[in-house]
């Protein structure tokens, strides 16, 4: 059984949620560390403060906190006993992390701190990223065992990346900034290196002269839901594409790393997002398509259109969807598509990568013509990686089908104990100071460096959202955007 020891985690640790009573904190944050605290898994010596401007005492919030937790944790993971302890780890703190004078507050609540990890984890907009930072710095909040969790999005623009990247590094040095994106907690996300530099069998074919194409799809059902304000400013391009979708993407196509430490990982992924083939100007109108949804049906029920949902604009040009095709110009993907795509009130809930291999050069065996295998990487809502092979149906005559190999990761490790959320994990290693699942500043601003084209070239040639139904697979450019080579999308 893991225990801190064995993680290699300090044998103290204060953690401090800025944004303490927001929906990322109460519903993700909050559910992942009393899991962690009730398998034994955190510092025994831990301290959690949740951070926010509502002034409330320490009761009420614990009572906001047990009722969300009880919603997100399942029923037979959640004990009283269990909450009763984890609460006594537990503190609210009311301040105004715009306010420089309220760090003071916090200081003092935390009475010592010497010999103590720190943990800032800034659940907040990003534009208060800077002035907390310096604000901890004034505090004397920032000292070499402190760390600060930036969560996305991080900045707008590559130059607003830039900025906030600039006022972090004054303060944290590079190897205590973790840029945090939860899809790289996920297991099956990481089996993608496993899958890949694990397996002899994977290797020789993981390139362009066995593989047609790549579709990375994250398609969500719900719409917004409480986030307007800021999606109608965001979009889903700064939303998923700049960050979930392309780290992704740098999983799939990196190379194999030196060693597999932070800074080996991290240098691979990089690469891969410098060598990929800018599109601005008028190619954003053959190589990517945005939408937006209008009213439809999800699970039989009525949903209003994206102009109708809470704090957006009725007249909102806010793209809810995104397909992108993208190249990476490199020795080993040279001429093989990768189709992105995303989108919020879609026909299903998805997370999934799918390889097309190419099809034999020559069949010999029946209706063989044109027959590819394909990978199916899915992480969610389901963990499950599976292998198309054709076979032989059965009676006679050489009659091909597709089948599949099938590996579900949940029945695969049925035997362990409930699976870690990818918060818990990538928590974890933050108290221990492992960045490997993170994302470095150049990581960062190189992802910017190609997204921000091509949102200015939407701009430029005034390429409008293409109106899709709510409950569909997206707009019909989508689908336009591989027919016109011959593809199709692999629902």
């Amino acid at each position: 059984m893991d225990t801190p020891a064995s993680l290699g985690l300090p044998s103290s640790c204060d953690i401090l949620v800025f944004g303490g009573s927001g929906d990322l904190a109460l519903h993700k944050l909050l559910p992942a560390l009393y899991h962690l605290h009730r398998e034994n898994r955190l510092p025994a010596d831990t301290r959690i403060f949740a951070l926010a401007r509502s002034q409330r005492d320490n009761a009420s919030y614990l009572a906001l906190a047990e009722r969300n937790c009880r919603a997100q944790v399942a029923r037979s993971d959640f004990s009283a006993e269990a909450w009763r302890s984890f609460a006594q780890r537990v503190e609210y703190v009311a301040m105004d992390a715009s306010q420089s004078a309220d760090f003071g507050r916090v200081a003092k609540a935390l009475k010592r701190t010497e010999g103590r990890v720190l943990v800032h984890y800034l659940a907040t907009a990003p534009s208060l990223f800077a002035p907390i930072a310096q604000n901890l710095k004034i505090a004397g909040l920032a000292g070499p065992l402190a760390r600060i969790v930036l969560e996305k999005p991080l900045g707008h623009s590559l130059e607003s990346a830039v900025t906030i990247n600039q006022a972090i590094g004054e303060v944290f040095d590079e190897s205590r900034v973790f840029r945090i994106d939860h899809y790289l907690g996920k297991e099956t996300v990481q089996n993608l290196m496993a899958l890949r530099f694990a397996n002899t069998l994977f290797e020789p074919v993981w390139r362009n002269g066995h593989i047609d194409h790549v579709q990375i799809t994250v398609s969500e059902t719900l719409g917004v839901e409480n986030r307007g304000s800021y999606y109608d400013h965001a979009g889903a391009m700064r939303d998923m594409v700049q960050n979930h979708l392309l780290q992704l993407l740098c999983l799939v196509t990196m190379e194999a790393p030196v060693r597999f430490d932070a800074e080996a990982v991290r240098n691979e992924k990089v690469k891969i997002l410098q060598a990929l083939g800018p599109i601005s100007g008028q190619d954003v109108q053959d190589k990517t398509v945005r939408g937006q949804y209008t009213a439809g049906h999800i699970g039989g029920q009525e949903v209003p259109a994206y102009w109708f949902e809470k704090n957006v604009d009725n007249d909102s040009d806010t793209e809810t969807f995104v397909a992108v095709q993208a190249e990476i110009d490199n020795w080993r993907w040279a001429g093989v598509p990768f189709y992105l795509r995303t989108g919020k009130r879609m026909a299903k809930k998805c997370s999934e990568i799918v390889i097309q291999f190419k099809p034999v050069p020559n069949s010999l065996i029946g209706n063989g013509a044109g027959a590819a295998n394909r990978l199916w990487i899915r992480l969610q809502p389901e963990e499950r990686i599976s292998v198309q092979l054709m076979a032989k149906a059965p009676g006679k005559g050489m009659q091909l089908e597709p089948v599949e190999l099938d590996l579900n990761l949940a029945q695969a490790f049925s035997t362990q104990k409930r699976r870690w959320d990818a918060y818990e994990r990538l928590l974890l290693d933050v108290i221990e100071g492992d960045s490997t699942l993170f994302m470095r500043r150049d990581e960062v601003e190189a992802a910017w460096s190609w997204v921000d084209p091509i949102i200015k070239g939407w701009h430029e040639h005034y390429l409008s959202p293409r109106p899709y139904p709510a409950g569909s697979n997206g707009p019909e450019q989508a689908q336009t955007l591989l027919e016109l080579q011959g593809r199709r999308w692999l629902e």
